[in-house]
């Protein structure tokens, strides 16, 4: 695929690590076209099965559908915000991975609870029984109900729902409340429930319950585990947030914005000796998962590097930037170990966001000195190592015709900030 006119612009902002304007509303486009492709892949992988299916599960299955697709006439904006949500991702990357049997059975039980959700959230009447093994039941990007049942109803009038654990008929139900209809908020209360928790100024939530929101065996070498909700620090990683937030706004606030807007899910890790640890997954764009920073600092970094991670990995889908994997590694500064083109064009993207970041943060007199001097530190050390991997990238045979105006671009990009001051102080 080429992209030219508009297509072109958006691109070019995009490279520049940006995407305030056209690239965001190409990226947005992308993913849901994603979204879409693949629900509609694990339809036709169903169909083609159905005789592999359990005859209960294919039932449910293509009742739900239709519930989902009943939802999405009433309020498609809704129903749109739900699919591209990050953990929804996750789950059709496991569904659609997951060989013919049990284990693919057990995936699709997740779209009888992602239709439920998109209509109570679009307002639509709903009654119907979910299977949840285990007595949890997770409303994705809402909240979690854990019930001694493993059947729980579901029933929905207006903008009132309510959750009845199998067996429970006389005492008090969960109750949702769609507090808003335009965005489809719902807010919970009763016994057994949590709702997740809304990040300050923005549209992220901690999302520290939703099963898929973490591959099985975990992320990173060492594999880092999601926290429990259980054990989640609510208070420390609103701070966080906060703090690194505030600090993103006083640096560059069009970053501060395009955080507010694009990340949709921080998840919680386990943290492994010193330094957070951050990541992204290719399939859930828009969740940034990461150990609890230690600081403002490195929140605010962490929260630019894996949102540049995630745009990458978006526009990929939408447009190839490389082709398919080869077994040539390159040496990159940032990293011990070679890296295949793929990492190299992603570690060089995500640190030429930071270096874009820290070149500003050096010379901004009303910031905190201790931050102005990490900063033009930090600029100092990996302008030189983006520079070196942006000439590997663009010497390759690798790229694309994309990928390589996309590395030009960039190339750009790099050049304009080497006028930076070193470190302050």
């Amino acid at each position: 695929m080429t992209l030219a006119g508009p297509h072109a612009a958006a691109l070019a902002e995009l490279a520049r690590t940006r995407s305030e304007h056209s690239g965001a509303s190409l990226l947005r486009s992308a993913l849901h076209a994603r979204r879409l492709l693949l629900l509609k892949a694990l339809l036709v992988r169903v169909q083609r099965n159905r005789g592999a299916v359990d005859e209960a599960v294919f039932r449910r299955f293509t009742a739900s559908w239709r519930l989902l697709e009943e939802a999405e006439r009433r309020h498609p904006a809704v129903v749109r915000d739900l699919l591209d949500y990050p953990t929804t991702g996750g789950w059709l990357a496991a569904a659609l991975a997951e060989p013919v049997g049990p284990g693919l059975d057990r995936h699709l039980a997740r779209l009888d609870v992602l239709a439920a959700t998109a209509a109570l959230r679009a307002g639509c009447p709903v009654d119907r029984t979910v299977e949840v093994p285990g007595g949890l039941l997770v409303l994705p990007g809402v909240g979690r109900l854990r019930a001694g049942a493993d059947r729980i109803r579901i029933t929905s009038r207006s903008r009132v729902g309510r959750l009845r654990p199998e067996g429970t008929e006389r005492a008090a139900p969960v109750v949702l409340l769609l507090t808003d209809r335009r965005t489809g908020a719902l807010t919970g209360r009763g016994p057994g429930w949590r709702g997740l928790h809304v990040l300050s100024g923005s549209v992220a939530r901690l999302d520290d319950m939703d099963p898929y929101r973490v591959p099985p065996g975990g992320i990173g070498s060492p594999p880092r585990a999601a926290t429990d909700h259980a054990v989640t620090d609510r208070e420390a990683w609103s701070d966080r947030w906060r703090s690194g937030l505030a600090l993103l706004v006083r640096t560059d606030p069009s970053r501060a914005a395009e955080v507010r807007r694009a990340v949709r899910a921080l998840v919680p890790l386990v943290a492994h000796g010193p330094g957070a640890f951050g990541a992204t997954l290719s399939a859930a764009p828009g969740a940034v998962l990461t150990s609890l920073p230690s600081g403002a600092q490195d929140m605010a970094e962490t929260l630019v590097h894996e949102l540049h991670h995630s745009k990458l990995a978006t526009l990929h889908e939408l447009v190839p930037l490389y082709g398919p994997g080869r077994a040539a590694v390159h040496k990159v500064g940032w990293r011990a170990e070679p890296r295949p083109i793929s990492g190299v064009l992603h570690g060089a993207y995500a640190h030429l966001a930071l270096t874009d970041l820290w070149r500003g943060a050096s010379v901004a007199e009303q910031l905190p000195r201790p931050w102005r001097a990490r900063a033009g530190q930090q600029f100092d050390r990996i302008h030189d190592q983006v520079g070196e991997a942006l000439a590997i990238l663009l010497e390759s045979d690798e790229l694309t015709t994309e990928g390589r105006k996309f590395a030009h671009q960039m190339r750009r990009h790099h050049a304009s900030l080497r006028a930076a001051p070193r470190a302050a102080g």
